[in-house]
């Protein structure tokens, strides 16, 4: 008997962060704008008005689709597709059917034990976005806002390669990473800017499970939470398959962690696609191909194996890249020094966080070249690690310069033994048993001499002086 089969494909909503929306010029950020505030008559559908496409978002679209490998088509136009739905005023949504801006393509990414998989593409499309239904708590109606209605979405859209729902959260990861990169969207899932709709079926001795389409999930845990439950039921359910494969809809109830049916699955007729009439058009010449090209930058793989090359460590080279505005804030030092690149790497993200400020406030108040002299200060033993990490914090939290704080605070490093020797001569006195377990062998107790000078010191004793007369001390007999 064969093992159970799995085959996952996604569907990707990317919201584009475009001044305006799609087909007007209405204000395509609706976060929290209060409802049907951002309208006009062509998002309300009225009769007589017009679409004028939004040729940042083709732009955006045509890119997105050249950094991930696509080919762009020649000859691309727009099309009506047809439901009915409360949030959907025109009874229609403009999209595009069988010549999509871009095919092909593909997606690396990384499963265990290094190993990469190429996850290919299937197409990249443009269209508008439809309003939302809104559901007061314990009423028996629905509200309509229409503020999102014409947001130009980019819909990605995978070959049936995944085959976990580990890999399908990894796809969806590295996704936004590259998005985020190429600066389209911000890609925030929390906020609606990234949704995926992903499609699942199981084969297993030659026999195929329906497939499952589960509608709208917003998070990387509930992508990879709803395949993983989908994919045991499927299983579960593997007797009671129909002979004849049939699509369906679900939703996932984050909550009990299930997924509950939706409805059947529409297929392509049911949309009654046709050529949407009253937009032209779109070609693309290759020098307006390569002209969109150039506007690529270093995308996060190409920049993880540049700092790699450059003697930063590869685990310190990932959390970086991880983070695009700590990338670029990396990129403006006048030198990438692996020392800075660590600490930027363990200190900024953090700060940001801790002292709950916007990247762009914690640039204004430590410029990259601050926090490089910084580090120059540690380099050239004027302070420890320690005391480096204590004059950042005062820095993020009032923007001043390292060399100020350390004379406002007196925290120069103390390295002239005549400043040493008396707190020296105070913990060794204080610890005549360690002094007597030194002797006998055990120099490991050192560390603890070094950690209660350091206290006495407030941190300042250079620590490679502070070991060497520790070790005179202890092995000259002197107590």
């Amino acid at each position: 008997m064969t093992e159970f089969q799995t085959t996952i494909g996604l569907e990707i909503h990317v919201q584009l962060k475009t001044k305006s929306k799609m087909f007007c010029s209405c204000d395509n950020n609706a976060d929290g704008a209060e409802p049907n505030t951002l309208i006009c008559p062509v998002c309300l559908g009225m009769p007589g008005t017009l679409p004028a496409t939004n040729y940042q978002a083709v732009e955006w679209t045509v890119k997105t689709g050249l950094a991930l490998g696509c080919s762009i088509t020649p000859e691309s136009k727009f099309d009506r597709k047809h439901y009915f739905y409360p949030d959907l005023p025109k009874g229609f949504q403009i999209s595009q059917y069988d010549q999509p801006l871009c095919k092909g393509g593909k997606v690396e990414i990384q499963n265990p034990k290094s190993k990469c998989q190429i996850i290919r593409l299937n197409r990249i499309h443009l269209e508008e976005d439809a309003g939302k239904l809104v559901h007061p708590v314990g009423k028996n109606y629905s509200l309509v806002d229409l503020n999102r209605a014409g947001t130009p979405l980019m819909e990605i859209v995978t070959e049936p390669d995944i085959t976990t729902p580990s890999q399908a959260r990894k796809f969806m990861e590295g996704l936004q990473l590259a998005l985020r990169y190429l600066k389209v969207s911000d890609a925030d899932m929390e906020k609606g800017h990234l949704r995926c709709d992903a499609n699942i079926s199981v084969q297993h001795n030659g026999k195929s499970s329906p497939i499952v389409e589960i509608k709208n999930l917003n998070s990387f845990k509930f992508v990879e939470q709803a395949l993983t439950y989908e994919e045991k039921r499927l299983r579960d359910d593997f007797a009671n398959w129909p002979e004849k494969q049939i699509k369906m809809t679900r939703g996932f109830d984050s909550n009990k962690g299930i997924t509950f049916e939706q409805r059947l699955k529409e297929e392509a007729a049911d949309y009654r696609y046709f050529p949407e009439p009253d937009i032209p058009p779109m070609s693309f010449t290759a020098s307006k191909i390569a002209k969109i090209k150039n506007q690529i930058i270093e995308l996060p793989k190409t920049k993880k194996a540049r700092y790699v090359s450059l003697g930063i460590r590869e685990d310190v080279a990932e959390r970086i890249v991880k983070h695009p505005q700590i990338a670029e804030y990396l990129e403006s030092a006048k030198e990438l020094k692996k020392e800075l690149a660590f600490f930027i790497s363990e200190e900024v993200k953090k700060a940001i966080d801790d002292h709950k400020i916007t990247y762009e406030e914690y640039k204004k108040k430590v410029p990259v070249t601050s926090l490089a002299d910084l580090l120059n200060l540690v380099g050239e033993g004027i302070i420890s690690k320690t005391v480096a990490k204590e004059i950042f914090a005062e820095m993020v939290r009032n923007g001043k310069k390292a060399s100020d704080i350390i004379k406002e605070k007196g925290l120069k490093q103390v390295s002239e033994s005549s400043e040493l020797n008396s707190p020296i001569a105070e913990v060794i006195r204080e610890n005549p048993d360690l002094v007597t377990k030194y002797k006998a062998g055990k120099t490991q107790v050192i560390g603890f001499f070094i950690g209660e000078v350091m206290k006495k010191t407030g941190g300042r004793a250079n620590p490679q002086i502070l070991n060497k007369l520790l070790k005179e001390r202890l092995n000259g007999n002197n107590s």
